[in-house]
Parts: C-alpha cells; structure tokens; sequence
C-alpha cells in the first residue's frame, strides 16, 4: 500500500507550480498560461491590478482564447518578432494582444481569427489616436470577444496546489488523476471524433450546393457566347471575359482543395466577382452602360447582381431591404414570393437561411460577411452568425483549435495583424513598436 501511495503521490507532484526564475518573454508566456492577462511589475502604472483583473474576468466569463500583455518598453522586450515570441513559448492557439509601452499590436491564429480581421480590428481601435492603456485594450477586448473561434484553454481553470496543501490532497488529486486520466483522453479522442464527422457533413453539404453554382456560372458563361475575336469586341470587353474565365477556374482550384467549410467562401466570392464580369461585358456588348457593382441578389446569389433594393420579410420576421435583381423585385411588387435558393437539410428542402450553419460560409463568400447578418436577422442562419461563437464549431486550416495546445506549431507567416511586414511590431509601418509609438 505505502508504495501505491508513493506513486500516487509523485503523480500528483507533477502538477504542482513549482517556483520560476522566468523572465522577458518566457515570463510573460508562462503567466499567460496560468490567465488571459498579464501586467509586468513595471509597467503596473498602466492597467492597475483592479482594472486587469476586471479585464480578465471579462475575458474568463467570454471563455475565449484572448490573451493581453502589457510590457514596459525594455530592451528586453525587443519590438521585432516580440509577439511570435510570447506566442509560441505559451504555446497556445489564440488570439494575443500585447500592449508594448505606449504602442499596441496584434496578432492571432488563423483557426482563432482571420488576419485581415485581426489587422482591422487593431487599425480601429488606433483610429482615434493615442489613449490610455485601460481604454485601448477595453477597447479591443470588447470587439475581439465577438469575433474570436475557440474557446478559452483549460490551463486556466487550473489554479494549481498552493504550498499548503496536505499531503492527503496531493494523494487524493493523483489518484483522481490516475482514475480519470484514461476517462479524460478518451472523451477528447470522441469530441475530436464528433467534430471531424461534423466537418466533413458541413463540407458534403457544402459541395453539392457550390458544385451547383459552378456549373450554373459556367452555363452562363456559354449561353453569353462571346468570342474575343468577333466583330465589335474591343480590349474592355476581353478584359472582363478573362476576368471571368478566371473566377471560373480560380473557384474550381479552391473548390477542389477544400478542407475546412470556412474555405468555401473563397469559391463563391470568385463566382461573385466572376458574375459581375460578366455584367459589364453583357453590358458593353449591347451598348449600355456598365453597371455598378452591388450585391447579388439576396434571394438566389445565381440570379447575378442585384438591380435595386426592396423590402421584404421573412415568415414570421420583420421587414428589412435586400439587394434584389430585376425579375424578383417585379415578383415581389406583384405579391408574389421571389425566386428564393433552396438547400437539403434533414427536414427536406429549406430556403438558405433557414438551413442552418452549414451555409454561412457559402452566404458569407457572397455577401461579403460585414452585410449579411444584418440581413439574415429573424432568420435561423442569422440568429447563429449573431453569436460570438459562429463558425467555430469546425476549427480552422491550422489543425488545432482556438485554446488548443500547439507548442511553438503554427505559421508566423499566417500569424500576425497590424502591418505589412509579417504581423507583429516590426511590420511595414502604420503603427508598430518600432514606429514612435505605436499611433
């Protein structure tokens, strides 16, 4: 027995912090580890310990992989890859905010957040000129916690064994270790199970819709029958019939290498830029001028680009103004329903936004994202892309998860958002570290 009691015992040591002489950015990623913010001692003056630990019970409560540092402007804090840094040496997915003296950068995961939105997110909270550290990662928080994937990682609800703890707690803990560990890793390996078979349903489903809208593109494509020598054709008009041979291919190429649903939105904003293509050259050839670009229509994306605006209201829901194309904003002013893009789901054929979160990716690439939860609002599509947890449920291209443990695994290419250079604080200028400031 007293040597069953001594492993368990050792079992549960493993787990218990022991003192560290960490510093510069392995001080700040082992902090990190342990909670969403961290306040080096000398740059305390900043965001005091009241208002950090507000902030990171904000995030807490949020349960997403958000992470904010603020560091004094050091020489040990070198602007220059200073973010990749604290990044791998935590060594989890997520979205990471370090505020650097008086300058601001960011960067993320590309499972966790896109870097154009993480570079648009940074530029708009810089928009309005220098502010004080509270307000600036307040600021950024509260917008980065609508957008960011994943979820928050467990390391943080692990507060570890203070130095007072009984033995009998320590034995206690590594026999619930060694009794649940087997548990524990067999329910992650049937959640990672669950949502693979869900991503590769959300990506079947996806398939037979955007094959659809392929083919429907390239029947256009040759019912338009222009031929780049013909009497009349001028460059203008073979420009925008490359363009749109182009969008074709370019929407075969993606379609073909398709691993993750969020992938599907580069199909169809090819197919919607190859379609406006074609607007302008049908335009030209019958001498009319060419058309401004609008959404397409919001009814069936493959009717083209819309024409007008109109109202209308889903059943049940209130009345909101939709891009609409010519022959469903005539259906509509005659009482009739419009033309509307149906989708298979489980209850047989559902309108799009009604189907569920398998199409938003696909409605996403059409409508540009910024615009389309404003139009699906009353709609079961909408009232998910409302939510701050939307498009997480399938994970991203890096292989892990927001929160997930990947070491120093992830591309500093892909990670990164305010500047040209990269990410991080030593990119191309318009606000780095090393730019005088940050604003």
């Amino acid at each position: 027995m007293s040597g069953l009691l001594l492993a368990l015992f050792a079992v549960a040591f493993v787990g218990v912090p022991q003192a560290s002489a960490a510093t510069g950015t392995a001080a700040v990623a082992q902090a990190l580890k342990k909670g969403p913010v961290y306040v080096d001692p000398r740059a305390e003056a900043q965001l005091p310990k009241a208002q950090a630990d507000a902030l990171a019970q904000k995030i807490e409560k949020a349960g997403k992989p958000v992470f904010v540092a603020v560091l004094p402007a050091t020489a040990e804090f070198p602007p220059q890859g200073l973010l990749s840094a604290v990044r791998a040496q935590t060594g989890i997915t997520g979205l990471y905010a370090i505020r650097l003296g008086n300058a601001f950068d960011a960067g993320a995961d590309a499972s966790v957040m896109p870097r154009v939105a993480v570079r648009n997110l940074t530029d708009a909270v810089k928009a309005g000129g220098p502010v004080d550290a509270v307000t600036e990662l307040n600021n950024f928080v509260d917008q980065a916690l609508t957008q960011t994937k994943g979820r928050a990682p467990a390391s943080w609800g692990d507060t570890g064994v203070d130095d007072g703890t009984p033995v009998g707690g320590l034995v206690a803990l590594g026999a619930l270790a060694v009794v649940g560990g087997g548990g524990a890793y067999a329910l992650v390996r049937r959640n990672r199970k669950k949502k693979e078979e869900a991503r590769r349903d959300a990506i079947a489903r996806l398939g037979v819709v955007v094959d659809e809208d392929i083919t429907a593109f390239g029947e256009e494509l040759d019912r338009l029958d222009f031929r780049p020598g013909e009497p009349g054709a001028d460059d203008a008009m073979r420009a925008d019939y490359g363009q749109a041979l182009d969008a074709y291919e370019k929407a075969k190429q993606i379609m073909a290498q398709v691993r993750y649903p969020e992938e599907v939105q580069g199909v169809t904003q090819a197919l919607e830029d190859g379609r406006y293509a074609l607007a302008r050259l049908d335009a030209r050839r019958q001498g009319k001028p060419v058309p401004e670009r609008r959404a397409p229509c919001f009814f069936d994306p493959r009717h083209g680009p819309s024409t007008e605006d109109a109202t209308w209201a889903p059943a049940g829901g209130a009345a909101r103004t939709v891009p609409v194309c010519t022959a469903d904003a005539v259906r509509l002013r005659d009482g009739l329903d419009p033309a509307v893009r149906t989708v298979d789901t489980d209850y047989g054929p559902r309108p799009y936004y009604d189907a569920g979160p398998a199409y938003g990716p696909w409605a996403g690439g059409y409508f540009g994202g910024g615009i389309l939860p404003g139009l699906l609002v009353g709609t079961v599509l909408g009232s998910l892309m409302s939510g701050p947890a939307y498009a997480s449920d399938f994970g991203g291209a890096g292989g892990f998860d927001g929160g997930d443990v990947s070491g120093a695994d992830f591309n500093p290419g892909d990670f990164g958002g305010g500047f040209d250079g990269g990410g991080g604080f030593d990119g191309g200028g318009g606000g780095g570290f090393d730019g005088g400031g940050g604003f």
